[in-house]
């Protein structure tokens, strides 16, 4: 009997009949047509994904850390928690599994070194295959528990190859965002009342302690959009993961809160950038229901980061307070006005650098691409450039960068 059969919770992975092949084939007139067709097999699939060394143990440590499994099904739901019984049938198949192939290596022995054109960068892989690779071939408790530890830091899948998501409303299902910025804290420079803040509560959050909802707001270019990001960034390995939603899907804001319950062991912030209504908008009431007054609440491993130029988000004029106004209940239009940004328990007040800091901006940056100018060039160079553009910040800064490294 082909001992894949044996699989308990694995069964369901693992359906590519060459695998079955490949590990369990004891034929010994098998024609080397066919041996060769499933090493091309298992080449092809390495080469897409990026396995290396022995590229037969690194597909079944990609298959378990993509492919949703009962054990890692079970610790999403549970927020980490995994009974005994469940943990000895996944050692079970663990066993089966990184047997390793016998028939298959005699002929193919370049397999276990294998090195792919493109090797696979995703952080949370390597550092489980880095664990499995240190174990011993045959300690399966190891291996067992190394997975389980995995799916409580990282999860299984998308979940754990990604930062940051957006919300597919049709599908209901989160969709990862491949390219997200890869910015630090580090690499905005000022600002460390703000930053300080913004780690504080995403500190609390993470740890499951009281932390609030958070509105970023100040000058255009002034690194608020870049501090969430950065913030996500430095908390990925701690289970922080940024989801972005724009304006016309907040009416989809309780679908989301919903698949996001479904992870447990991760935290979410819901991203909403350069937020702003005008008063005939009706998408800031879906937010206000459920940030708070709602009859469903938001849930524990949620919370809202916004940005916006506008403190309080829904656009006023001075005919808005006019005594004159048509309005029977003035006070109510006011307050319905300032209502939403009042729901966001932390506000963050972002103000143009200085003049200092904006060239201390332009400094790190050029730094950072291998370039140091004497202070009193970057000063004329720098302070030209903010005077025929938009005004003193972050993006006039980055802009600048750009402009100077492209001329070179």
């Amino acid at each position: 009997m082909n001992a894949l059969n044996g699989l308990i919770l694995c069964q369901n992975i693992f359906d590519e009949n060459f695998l079955i092949e490949l590990n369990f084939s004891t034929n010994d007139n098998e024609s080397a047509k066919v041996m060769a067709s499933r090493l091309a097999t298992l080449i092809e699939i390495a080469e897409r994904t990026g396995l290396s060394g022995d590229i037969y143990r690194s597909y079944i440590i990609y298959k378990l850390a993509h492919e949703p499994n009962l054990i890692s099904n079970t610790i999403e739901r549970t927020g980490g928690n995994i009974g005994k019984s469940l943990l000895d049938a996944f050692k079970h198949d663990i066993e089966i599994l990184f047997t390793g192939v016998k028939y298959f290596d005699s002929y193919y022995d370049f397999i276990k070194n294998y090195t792919p054109t493109v090797e696979n960068k995703s952080e949370s892989f390597v550092e489980l295959k880095s664990k499995i690779d240190n174990l011993r071939e045959d300690d399966f408790n190891g291996i067992a528990n190394a997975f389980i530890e995995h799916y409580k830091k990282y999860g299984c899948g998308d979940i754990a190859d990604y930062r940051a998501f957006r919300f597919d409303e049709v599908t209901k299902n989160l969709v990862g965002i491949k390219h997200f910025e890869k910015i630090r804290l580090d690499d905005l420079i000022g600002y460390a009342h703000q930053k300080e803040l913004l780690t504080q509560n995403t500190n609390a959050f993470i740890e499951h302690k009281p932390a609030n909802n958070v509105l970023l707001v100040g000058a255009r270019g002034t690194g608020k959009s870049s501090s969430v990001k950065a913030v996500v960034n430095e908390n990925y390995s701690r289970g922080l993961r940024l989801v972005q939603l724009t304006k016309p899907q907040l009416k989809f804001l309780p679908e989301l809160m919903e698949t996001l319950r479904n992870f447990a062991s991760k935290r979410f912030i819901i991203f909403l950038d350069d937020l702003s209504f005008e008063e005939s908008e009706a998408e800031y009431k879906y937010l206000k229901s459920s940030i708070e007054g709602g009859v469903e609440s938001l849930p524990q491993n949620v919370l809202i980061y916004a940005t916006s130029n506008r403190r309080h988000l829904i656009r006023e004029t001075w005919r808005d307070r006019a005594e004159g106004h048509d309005e029977l209940y003035r006070d109510d239009s006011v307050n319905e006005t300032i209502s939403l940004s009042d729901r966001f328990g932390l506000i963050v007040q972002y103000y143009p650098p200085s003049q200092n800091e904006y060239l201390e901006i332009i400094r790190h940056m050029l730094k950072k691409s291998g370039i140091e100018l004497d202070a009193e060039t970057l000063r004329i160079e720098g302070l030209r450039w903010e005077m025929s553009h938009s005004g003193r910040n972050g993006r006039t800064a980055q802009q600048f960068v750009k402009n100077y490294l492209g001329s070179k």
